[in-house]
């Protein structure tokens, strides 16, 4: 376990690269300027120090020359947010300061802080195959999968992943990526978390004093993703009076900042995700033809993992091991457990199947190699969908008792969205609201 220091201005980047240090296993603390990060130096001694080279009261490369003068020496990695700028600091500094370029991967900070030699030793350790760096599987669907993966890489066509929550769009999304071997970065960004006013900034970037809180210019993820990757998650979530903006952008390959004028030139491969089904888009006004046709240019769909079963060993080896070599235990699977996760359907995938092995790693005794799994393994969230999914109707049931159950499931099915249950239904969103006035449930779903 390492003590790390980043000095970063920037808070959200700051949240991000924290979550991912203590997900690795290590102690991080936090400074936003050089007078902070000398104030921590003051009591304490850093294993890492991950460092912005631009900071409010100077440059990241003064507490470099602070360090020598009070005789500490932790592995320095310089962060900077351009190509063209990491040149220039590799020649400024010496040989053995790191450095990384913005936005971060997970996969880059576990090598800067782990290093390659414990990487290799997880390799060799699992002894099963990561596809394309990340993907795990030997069934005929992932075969399948990995074919489309190695055609569309050699194109520079957009790809629109679909499947379930959990199955690992964005694993795939980083497959694509790196059998394209493009020269620059996977940029990812999540649609379904932005608001109207705030996804145009994001993905096109602004201009200084564009709108109230735009103290600086920023770059958008089109711009940040340059002959590299986009991944848009959730893309079917950007709201539709929206998406117009998004035709033109990817019609042009051109650019404007919101507040600007100035149309800049860009070149990506736009990997786009959803987990709803075709039927769904079509009929419920969610995407727009035009845009679904420009994204989905190459349709992938993700198989679930309970098409794919015979991967679940290996699956839950690969998961096993890694939690073995961050904590430094070896616990191993008997027959009937991988029997046991096999015979299970995994509604939520591949990230149910991890989380519940996580969990069962958790409550295992770390003096032993057996590892303890629950009596049950459904999530809250499968067990609740289970009962709902095997309410069925019984005689003797009222028509507005029915009514009520499929208004309500509708409802729960789309996040409480009463417009588009109104459509999925068949009924105007004024019947919908006079309906669950009518059976007092209106409160649940404002």
């Amino acid at each position: 376990m390492l003590n790390i220091l980043l000095v970063d201005d920037d808070v959200e980047f700051s949240d991000v690269v924290c979550h991912i240090v203590e997900f690795l296993g290590h102690n991080i603390s936090t400074a936003t300027s050089l007078k902070e990060a000398h104030q921590w130096f003051e009591n304490n001694t850093f294993d890492h120090v991950l460092l912005d080279f631009m900071l409010p009261d100077g440059s990241g490369l003064h507490l470099l020359d602070h360090l020598k003068m009070i005789g500490q020496s932790p592995k320095i990695t310089l962060i900077s947010g351009h190509p063209s700028v990491k040149g220039i600091l590799a020649e400024m500094c010496e040989p053995n300061v790191g450095h990384l370029l913005k936005p971060l991967q997970r996969e880059d900070l576990e090598l800067v802080l782990n290093g390659p030699k414990k990487a290799v030793k997880k390799a060799k350790s699992s002894g099963i195959t990561r596809h394309f760096g990340g993907l795990i599987g030997e069934s005929e669907v992932m075969h399948k999968l990995y074919n489309m993966i190695e055609r569309v890489a050699k194109t520079n066509a957009n790809v629109m992943l679909m499947g379930e929550s959990g199955a690992g769009k964005e694993v795939v999304a980083q497959a694509i990526h790196n059998a394209s071997q493009c020269e620059g970065p996977l940029v990812a960004s999540n649609c379904g978390a932005l608001s109207k006013e705030l996804i145009g900034s994001e993905l096109f970037g602004h201009e200084k004093g564009a709108f109230t809180g735009a103290i600086a210019r920023k770059e958008g993820v089109f711009e940040q993703s340059n002959n590299g990757t986009l991944f848009l998650d959730e893309v079917t979530e950007m709201p539709i009076d929206m998406q117009p903006n998004l035709l033109r952008v990817l019609e042009t390959k051109k650019v404007t900042r919101v507040g600007g004028n100035r149309e800049i030139p860009t070149n990506c491969r736009v990997i786009s995700a959803t987990n709803r089904s075709l039927t769904d888009l079509a009929k419920n006004n969610i995407i727009r033809e035009d845009i679904y046709f420009r994204l989905a240019v190459f349709p992938i769909d993700i198989p679930p993992l309970r098409d794919r079963k015979e991967d679940i060993p290996l699956l839950a080896k690969a998961f096993l091991d890694q939690l073995n070599d961050e904590n430094g235990t070896a616990f191993s699977w008997t027959p009937a457990q991988l029997k046991e996760l096999q015979s299970y359907e995994w509604p939520g995938n591949v990230r149910e199947i991890r989380h519940a092995i996580h969990r069962a790693f958790i409550m295992s005794d770390p003096q032993t190699s057996d590892i303890i799994l629950p009596d049950n393994l459904e999530s809250p969230f499968s067990r609740v969908n289970n009962q709902t999914a095997e309410k069925p109707v019984s005689a003797g049931q009222t028509i507005e008792e029915v009514e009520k159950e499929l208004i309500h499931a509708t409802l729960d099915k789309v996040q409480g969205n009463k417009t588009l249950a109104a459509q999925m239904l068949g009924i105007s969103t004024k019947t919908l609201y006079n309906r669950l006035n009518a059976y007092g449930g209106i409160g649940e779903y404002k």
